[in-house]
């Protein structure tokens, strides 16, 4: 336990090869210069965050601090102090900054305000779920069971919480685990992805509309709000959202009613609201280009969901499971050598492109006679997606772990190549809503995907709409 390098700020206990416990450092922040010198602040957190604002861990009155100034991130490297974009910088040893590892006792300067950061000897305890799986998301590494434990205690409550993370990582997931084990579970679960709807069209799906409030509209329409009403709405990549529609929004999460467009009478909406971006706001609150009130009102909890390259002893228990919900998946194996090489791959695509590399390892296996095996092929570089050979388990024939596609080597490789996997997805996604009788909730949670995804895939392969979420 490395309680005497101060530059460590968390350690794990393992037994038998799983982490038992964990602790983070507490960290002390004390401003020795400026119009709040004297001021201290011990803090129990991963991300210390420093501003003029309220919401901030460190609340300055400097009139030249950003409301969001800067924040210091504890990683498995070090400390790391990162400015967001703030008006007038962030300083250390007299050099403006933008992302560095600090050391302890670090004297940091912004504004007129001069302040140290200290990790201290003392520390606390990091609550670990007991289970690997959380609603559709699994994960045995701590910042998984971490993240599995704070969700557990957020899915009790209705408070309103922003889901922060990389594209690919699950972030959906996290917002349909937080309904499936809230109070409203039985209630609507609402999907509003507002960097994929037109700007003269987003008022009208989150609000509704009445008949004829503009050209086009031949009927009145219910809004996201008014359809989750008794359940939850998820706003997706909220940081798209229009500038000028924010406001209006925050009016709806004030006064939980809302006003179709076109109409006059205001209705009551009980809902609790979920957001997600793979933006980082506080950088998009001192840019112009995002709300600050707004920004408060929806991280009234936070969530982070780590990337996989945070996490890669998830990466066995993840293959396993999307081999096993793939067709022709869960007969097949791959060699520890591949999961070995797998291990030195970046994955900037998450989660979401390992799947995509398994099933397309599956679409396209190989007999096992095969001798174009990657444990003959040199490792990959850490942002090279790897090719990666699947091969029929002992126990199963060649046909078992394969589907037959027809292939046109008239076209470019390429075209050829998508369109064997625009087939696998046609085949799949048909199988799957047939399975699941059109319930697109439950065909989502038995692939281990999320709702959105499987819209999109509909609406890329020009499939009609059979499910009902």
């Amino acid at each position: 336990m490395p309680v005497d390098d101060l530059r460590s700020g968390t350690w794990v206990t393992y037994i038998g090869g799983r982490a038992t416990s964990a602790r983070l450092r507490r960290c002390r922040v004390e401003v020795v210069n400026g119009p709040d010198a004297g001021l201290v602040r011990d803090i129990e957190a991963s991300v210390i965050r420093v501003g003029a604002r309220r919401g901030n861990d460190v609340q300055l009155s400097d009139s030249k601090v950003s409301g969001l100034h800067c924040e210091i991130k504890l990683d498995d490297r070090g400390y790391r102090l990162r400015d967001l974009d703030s008006t007038n910088g962030t300083y250390v040893a007299g050099l403006r900054i933008n992302d560095v590892y600090i050391q302890p006792g670090a004297q940091i300067a912004l504004g007129s305000t001069r302040f140290k950061f200290e990790p201290l000897g003392d520390s606390v305890e990091i609550e670990l779920a007991d289970t690997d799986r959380y609603g559709s998301m699994i994960g045995r590494s701590v910042k998984m069971r971490e993240m599995f434990a704070r969700l557990e205690k957020l899915a009790k409550s209705d408070a309103t919480v922003l889901v922060t993370g990389e594209t690919g990582a699950g972030k959906e997931l996290v917002a349909e685990a937080l309904h499936d084990h809230s109070p409203r579970e039985k209630g609507p679960f609402v999907v509003l992805d507002c960097g994929s709807i037109p700007p003269n069209l987003i008022e009208s799906e989150l609000f509704g509309h009445e008949r004829g409030a503009f050209t086009g509209a031949t009927a009145s329409y219910a809004g996201a709000f008014e359809r989750a009403h008794g359940g939850t709405v998820f706003l997706d990549e909220i940081g798209e959202l229009p500038l000028a529609m924010q406001p209006k929004l925050l009016r709806v999460l004030e006064r939980k009613e809302v006003r179709r467009v076109g109409g006059s009478k205001t209705m009551e909406v009980d809902v609790r609201i979920v957001a997600a971006t793979n933006r980082d706001l506080g950088v998009e609150v001192n840019r112009g280009r995002f709300r600050e009130d707004l920004y408060y009102r929806l991280a009234v909890a936070r969530v982070h969901v780590p990337p996989l390259r945070d996490r890669k002893d998830d990466l066995p228990l993840l293959i396993e499971h999307i081999l096993a919900t793939t067709p022709g998946g869960e007969a097949a194996q791959i060699a520890q050598e591949t999961i070995d090489l797998m291990t030195k791959h970046d994955w900037p695509g998450n989660v979401r492109e390992l799947r995509n590399v398994i099933e397309r390892a599956v679409l396209l296996a190989e007999s096992p006679d095969s001798e174009d095996s990657l444990r003959r092929a040199p490792a990959p570089s850490p942002r090279s997606e790897p090719s990666i050979t699947v091969t029929p388990s002992q126990t199963a024939t060649s046909s078992d772990a394969s589907m037959t596609v027809p292939v046109d080597v008239g076209i470019p490789f390429k075209n050829a190549k998508q369109n064997v996997i625009s087939e696998f997805e046609r085949r799949y996604i048909s199988r799957l809503l047939a399975q699941h009788d059109g319930n697109i909730s439950a065909a989502a949670r038995a692939a281990g995907i999320d709702r959105m995804s499987i819209h999109k895939m509909l609406h890329r392969l020009g499939l009609a709409n059979p499910g009902r979420d």
